[in-house]
């Protein structure tokens, strides 16, 4: 492939690499990673509300990874309550899954970002040779691509196996138990989906401008003369 055309790739692969991490970044100061709705079972059984009637009882939540917002319903209106995670609720969730997703989170940015200005040295500048060849690009767009998968299996296990939402909804309420009505999962979280998939792109990317994937057994290893035109 002419140098010019793989120079237009890497510059693509940087400009989707550096979006991936902006969008992390901003996905993880927000508060729509889960919306849902709990019940209020204790009002509901108490009345033995059915039907419409239930909906005096559903209350709405939504929440990220530090902080998020519950409107609680009992049949008297609607009384919002505001939480965080950190110092708050430290002793009700699984503390080491939900730092575990912070921390991939925080890798995934760094290596999106060690990524897009790699790509962006093979499009434009003289790259710096750490690792022989393309394998440093692939290297950055594997680990990138793993974080996300680890941060949507390690969230949504915290959500779903450990009911993270009841846990939420029952924070500091003595008389009165909630159940989770409905949930999914909101924007963030599908911003992390479409990262891991960019980040699997990339990797494509770096195959269509002519570099064979790592380890993969050469044809010929006497005629292999283009992995020296845009190092790392």
């Amino acid at each position: 492939m002419p140098a010019q055309q793989k120079k237009i790739i890497f510059c693509i692969a940087g400009v989707l690499s550096l979006a991936c991490a902006l969008g992390t970044a901003a996905a993880i100061g927000t508060q729509l990673w889960v919306k849902g709705t709990t019940l209020c079972k204790t009002g509901a059984l108490l009345v033995n509300a059915t039907g419409q009637e239930l909906e005096k009882f559903i209350g709405k939540i939504q929440y990220g990874l530090f902080y998020g917002e519950r409107v609680r319903q009992c049949g008297l209106g609607g009384r919002p309550f505001q939480f965080s995670f950190f110092p708050d609720l430290l002793k009700i969730i699984p503390a080491s899954i939900h730092v575990s997703v912070i921390l991939f989170c925080t890798v995934l940015i760094v290596f999106a970002l060690v990524g897009a200005g790699f790509f962006m040295f093979n499009a434009f500048g003289s790259p710096y040779e750490t690792l022989h060849g393309p394998v440093g690009l692939y290297l950055w767009s594997f680990i990138a691509c793993s974080c996300g998968c680890l941060i949507m299996i390690l969230f949504s296990s915290e959500v779903k196996i450990h009911h993270l939402s009841e846990k939420i909804a029952n924070f500091k309420e003595g008389s009165f138990t909630f159940k989770t009505h409905s949930e999914q999962f909101a924007n963030s979280f599908w911003i992390i989906l479409v990262c891991s998939l960019v980040q699997f792109l990339n990797a494509l990317l770096i195959r269509f401008a002519g570099f064979e994937f790592p380890f993969s057994k050469p044809k010929d290893s006497g005629t292999i003369t283009g992995a020296a035109d845009l190092m790392y």
